[in-house]
């Protein structure tokens, strides 16, 4: 039986890795091919860092990969699913056709070999788990390859939002200072994209975007929107609002981004104010765990010998 099991095991193993083995295969010829046919210099320029294709296919080509996503979207919930999840690593920064696919793949793969590996770790253990405990630990394997890779997404996209929200606000206070000196809103987003780079990527590759559709021929408004949704950042939406309203009603826009830009400094102050005011609370729980237990021990040791040197010599009197 045992025999049965290690060899059912191991055909799962060796089918699972030859699948993978193979989209990879698939996944890499399929990039020399597309990098042979744009040429080197060519293919650089485009897959450069802020100047990603404005057109993107949204088929997949992988025949494994397609195969997966035609398998694992069969009614309207797996493709409103499907919808959630391409939306979630969209707001992530990956906008690939496969990700929703490799990301399906990846979770039932941590769900399959993590069990996997933990039956085959027991195999070759010198007291390996018998019984229940066997079972509930393959179990919560399986649950944890399935949970962790959604949560990992899920952390992304906050942390991502985090970082453009602390982003943002500098990058806005450039983009005034472009506006007063002369440029219009496309050249100041363009000329703010490039100077920030290095410090704030995130914000910058968002602007290199809008400068690209921009100068594809795509609307303001358009593009501006595209930037609201792909980040998914309050401030970012608010300045997109603003920016398309100024627009309709001719208004200045230098004016309107000061305007805006000292407001969101005094928010990013009131923010700041609110986590100075939260340092006595967070500071309570280590002054109670820690140094008021110290205190009391400090203030009750010296009773606390004057009581034992008090009743020792009575109670060696009656022993």
């Amino acid at each position: 039986m045992d025999q049965y099991l290690v060899f059912f095991i191991e055909a799962i193993t060796f089918a699972i890795t030859a699948a993978i083995a193979f989209a990879g295969v698939r996944g890499i010829e399929g990039a020399v091919k597309v990098r042979r046919r744009l040429g080197g210099e060519k293919a650089r320029a485009v897959t450069a860092r802020g100047s990603s294709p404005l057109l993107k296919g949204q088929n997949v080509k992988n025949p494994f990969l397609r195969w997966v996503q035609s398998a694992t979207s069969a009614s309207e919930n797996d493709k409103k699913d499907n919808q959630k999840l391409r939306r979630s690593l969209s707001l992530i920064g990956i906008d690939s056709p496969a990700a929703p696919v490799v990301f399906v793949v990846i979770r039932f793969s941590l769900a399959i070999g993590l069990p996997l590996l933990f039956l085959l770790a027991q195999k070759f253990s010198a007291k390996p788990i018998v019984g229940a405990p066997l079972i509930f630990g393959a179990l919560a394997l399986c649950g944890l390859g399935l949970i962790a890779p959604g949560m990992y997404v899920d952390n992304r996209v906050s942390a991502r939002k985090q970082k453009l929200e602390h982003e943002f606000p500098d990058a806005l206070d450039l983009m005034v200072v472009c506006v007063e000196a002369g440029l219009g809103l496309e050249a100041a987003i363009l000329r703010v994209g490039q100077e920030v780079r290095e410090s704030h990527p995130l914000i910058s590759d968002e602007f290199n975007r809008v400068s690209e559709q921009l100068r594809a021929g795509r609307g303001r408004g358009d593009a501006l929107r595209s930037m609201a949704e792909r980040t998914d950042v309050a401030t970012v939406k608010s300045f997109v609002a603003l920016m398309i309203q100024t627009d309709a009603l001719g208004t200045s826009i230098g004016r309107t981004l000061k305007s805006y830009s000292i407001e969101m400094r005094a928010d990013r102050f009131l923010k700041a104010e609110e986590k100075a005011m939260r340092i006595p609370v967070l500071m309570t729980i280590p002054l109670v765990a820690c140094i008021l237990p110290v205190i009391i021990t400090a203030l009750l040791l010296p009773p606390i010998l004057d009581v034992i040197r008090t009743l020792a010599p009575a109670m060696q009197g009656r022993h």
